[in-house]
């Protein structure tokens, strides 16, 4: 498995080997053991989720659980492509604030480790684009929250995305009160 930094601390790409032949491919999505022996320890993961978009430009965040219930997140892209993107909301985090995108496709085989205290979300750059991730926490409808999409600085490439509802309500960045710090 090939193990990339990013700019923000703690967000990793991992593309996992792909094995081809005539028939296809077969590649481990995820291996414990493989990430450990490289140096990186991510914690346990207790549900997936799977999502699929009809339409490009979807856009589904940029969401987060509040502490207790906060969610790690390993990303991938099941069919289709997608802009995946992380940003930093650790309050006192010398990155507070900044952002990492990052396309994920069925071609590629890329996945994006998104951990707690920062915000998520996808854009769908092709129709029926699928979204297949593992959470560290279960989901909790309390701590479920949000910021509006386009008022953190992303360059998400897109004026009018489709937005649900609740997504089109969520707060600006800059009026939100973030619930996560640092960890010392």
């Amino acid at each position: 498995m090939q193990i990339e930094k990013t700019s923000l601390p703690g967000v990793l790409i991992l593309t996992p080997a792909r094995h081809g032949d005539a028939r296809g491919f077969f590649e481990e999505t995820w291996n414990r053991r493989a990430l450990e022996q490289a140096g990186v320890h991510l914690p346990e993961f207790v549900q997936d989720n799977h999502s699929l978009s009809a339409q490009a430009g979807t856009l589904r965040g940029l969401h987060y659980q509040a502490p207790p219930h906060a969610q790690g997140k390993l990303v991938r892209c099941g069919r289709g492509r997608l802009l995946d993107v992380a940003v930093d909301a650790r309050r006192g985090s010398a990155t507070y604030g900044q952002s990492v995108a990052v396309e994920l496709s069925f071609e590629n085989g890329r996945q994006l480790w998104v951990p707690e205290g920062f915000l998520h979300g996808v854009l769908t750059l092709e129709d029926d684009s699928e979204v297949i991730y593992k959470c560290t926490r279960y989901y909790d409808r309390d701590s479920d929250g949000g910021v509006l999409w386009n008022s953190v600085g992303v360059d998400w490439g897109i004026r009018d995305p489709l937005l649900s509802d609740k997504d089109k309500l969520l707060p600006a960045f800059a009026d939100w009160q973030s619930p996560f710090e640092v960890q010392a």
